[in-house]
């Protein structure tokens, strides 16, 4: 017996196909999106972290510059960490000092590609570095 195919039934195969499609191309979409937009993150902590240690060598610099001109090195190394993080563009942060050390916390953003989509627009880096300040020349 030959089987015929019966009046306004029809063929789903194409449909679970395409479904299949639809749900791969979503995840694939989803995985560039964590890959691309983690570079951005790593791209901002990156940033941040170069700020922050750019920072504190500008604080230990300028510490030093004035212990040995016999000046007070503890509010000219704060004051040069904040003067070169005012320098870099899209990255705030804090400058503290305490019993010796400078302590420059930054941070910075980055807007997402993919992840937007999603509600995560931008991601956030951070970054941390410290200065000793030491005493030079006679106060060794």
């Amino acid at each position: 017996m030959i089987a015929t195919e019966q009046p306004g039934a029809r063929d789903q195969r194409g449909q679970s196909v395409s479904l299949l499609v639809l749900l791969i191309m979503a995840a694939m979409i989803l995985t560039a999106g964590l890959v691309i937009d983690g570079g951005q993150k790593i791209d901002a902590t990156s940033r941040a972290e170069a700020a922050a240690a750019g920072a504190a060598r500008a604080a230990g610099n300028a510490a030093a510059t004035q212990e040995l001109a016999g000046d007070q090195a503890a509010s000219a190394a704060v004051l040069a960490a904040r003067n070169y993080l005012a320098g870099q563009p899209d990255v705030g942060g804090t400058v503290a000092i305490a019993n010796g050390v400078v302590s420059v916390r930054t941070s910075t953003s980055a807007a997402t590609i993919f992840l937007s989509v999603i509600g995560i627009d931008t991601v956030t880096g951070t970054g941390s570095a410290d200065a000793d300040i030491v005493p030079t020349g006679h106060d060794r």
